[in-house]
């Protein structure tokens, strides 16, 4: 990985040299991780004249090759304690020869912007944009077989909830048995907050797990994500409690599968991230559904959760191929219950086989 790691760090300094940046500091956590491997919490890392350096507030823990930074980093330990990695860059910076440094503006707070002018008054501070968000968006099959494997880690863990007795078990006690059977699996944790809705509360786009308890003919509505080796998926399905479902849940079912087989089907290299939005958006439109609908289709994951591209009604640019994305409409019905069918994907040209499925939970409606 040493390899990759420097090759990424090549191309995000000759992003900043072409701004007129000799050096860049990289303060996200997630571009921290993607151009240095995995760090210890509050590391930066420092492209400078002459090294690259990741300081840390103490020493990487070293027990396994996927807790350890890039080999290749010299890794600079900030001295004393509560010192600051990103001021201590900016000095070794302006030590090192640099009259520029690039950072990531919209990440630092505006203490934190001053502390770094202060301890190098003589440095040109200068913004990086989202450069490094923009070399991620593009992933390499390493990071697609991490997806791959953390999408396995959800799809085991809802296979088995949806084997258990659900009824009379509260929304909260499922998605924390839910949380605790990815970490089973293998996963460092959840992708994010798992969601569990269940009867009405499946009306309410981003509802959080209540005390509700589960009843027979409630929809089920969950969304979960596994996090493998830094990267994270999504997956989301809709259920039916106890009975068979009803005549509106199998038809409102039904509509959305078929809003997400568009979008899924749409995923293309080279197809407007604003049509795959439209792909899906408009089976949920001419039904009627258009007030119904959650702000965006999809967006991208990686080594956060929402990451570009996004999929939605204003979306710029075009889709690549190996980018990994989310397709997840819902119909949120307040008061009365909801679907969402959430998968994720990787796009790939049809001559090679098209979109890559990562989530395979069925997608059929089932009654638990």
């Amino acid at each position: 990985m040493s390899e990759v790691y420097a090759l990424r760090r090549r191309r995000l300094r000759e992003c900043c040299n072409a701004g007129g940046s000799a050096a860049a500091l990289v303060t996200r956590p997630a571009n921290v991780r993607y151009l240095a491997g995995a760090a210890p919490e509050g590391a930066v890392l420092l492209l400078g004249p002459a090294e690259d350096l990741l300081l840390c507030a103490g020493p990487p823990d070293g027990r396994s090759p996927q807790t350890r930074p890039d080999e290749a980093l010299r890794v600079h330990v900030v001295p004393g304690s509560g010192g600051d990695p990103a001021v201590a860059a900016a000095g070794l910076a302006a030590a090192g020869g640099a009259d520029s440094l690039a950072v990531e503006e919209h990440h630092l707070t505006v203490i934190r912007h001053r502390a770094l002018r202060s301890a190098a008054p003589g440095l040109r501070l200068a913004g990086v944009g989202s450069a490094v968000e923009q070399l991620r968006v593009v992933k390499d099959e390493e990071e697609i077989s991490c997806l791959r494997i953390s999408a396995e880690i959800a799809d085991q863990a809802l296979g088995e909830l949806l084997e258990s007795i659900l009824v009379g078990r509260t929304e909260r006690h499922l998605a924390l048995e839910l949380e605790r059977r990815l970490v089973d699996h293998g996963a460092d944790g959840p992708a994010f907050a798992t969601s569990v809705a269940t009867g009405p509360n499946a009306g309410r786009p981003g509802h959080r797990p209540t005390d509700r308890r589960v009843e027979e003919g409630d929809f089920l509505s969950v969304c979960l994500g596994a996090t493998y080796r830094g990267y994270r998926c999504e997956i989301g399905r809709t259920f039916v409690i106890g009975t068979a479902p009803a005549d509106w849940q199998i038809e409102l079912y039904d509509l959305v599968f078929t809003a997400q087989r568009a979008g899924r089907e749409s995923l293309v290299p080279g197809a407007a991230c604003r049509d795959v939005d439209h792909a899906a958006r408009q089976v949920l439109d001419s039904a009627g559904y258009a007030a119904a609908l959650p702000s965006l289709t999809g967006h991208g994951v990686g080594l956060e959760i929402d990451e570009d591209p996004q999929l939605s009604p204003g979306a710029m640019g075009k889709l690549d191929a190996c980018v990994p994305v989310t397709v997840e409409p819902g119909v949120h019905l307040p008061g009365r219950g909801g679907v969402r069918i959430d998968d994720t994907l990787v796009v790939r040209p049809e001559a090679d086989g098209g979109p890559e499925l990562l989530t395979i939970t069925t997608k059929e409606l089932l009654a638990l």
